[in-house]
């Protein structure tokens, strides 16, 4: 049975590139850093796959975020729309919206959306915004306060 999850991904093309987006300018931390050969990478049914493997988190998160980088076989370049079947968000909780996204904005990153807030019923707040980060992977941000 499911006990939770352990960490969401998304196939790079540009490590460094990304490593300063994720670690510098959202301030994540590298958990793992690793080469994946063949022998090693052999559950990802790509024979031959050596690829590069980095996972984000913030500290008491288990939830990490993977970046993986492809040697080979080299990733096909693209994405699909985000209305598409097979493409993918990640949410990430934040503690102030209107600050995160004056600040990420200030700094080049595209948000799709600007934040959005609501009351539910219970009196509790919630705000959602969307950004895309440096090869247009969508990342929704989240802040929820209690009523």
């Amino acid at each position: 049975m499911i006990t939770g999850f352990n960490h969401s991904g998304f196939i790079v093309k540009d490590m460094d590139r990304m490593l300063g987006f994720y670690r510098d300018m959202l301030g994540l931390d590298v958990v793992v850093d690793v080469e994946s050969t063949p022998e090693q990478g052999g559950h990802t049914g790509l024979p031959n796959a050596r690829r590069r493997i980095v996972r984000v988190g913030s500290p008491g998160s288990r939830h990490l975020l993977e970046l993986t980088y492809f040697r080979e076989p080299l990733s096909a370049e693209g994405h699909v729309g985000q209305h598409h079947l097979g493409s993918a968000h990640v949410a990430m909780d934040v503690a102030d919206l209107t600050a995160l996204h004056e600040s990420l904005s200030g700094q080049g990153v595209p948000f799709v959306t600007s934040p959005v807030f609501r009351t539910n019923p219970d009196g509790s707040r919630v705000g959602i915004c969307f950004a895309l980060d440096p090869e247009g992977n969508w990342l929704e941000f989240v802040e929820e306060s209690q009523g």
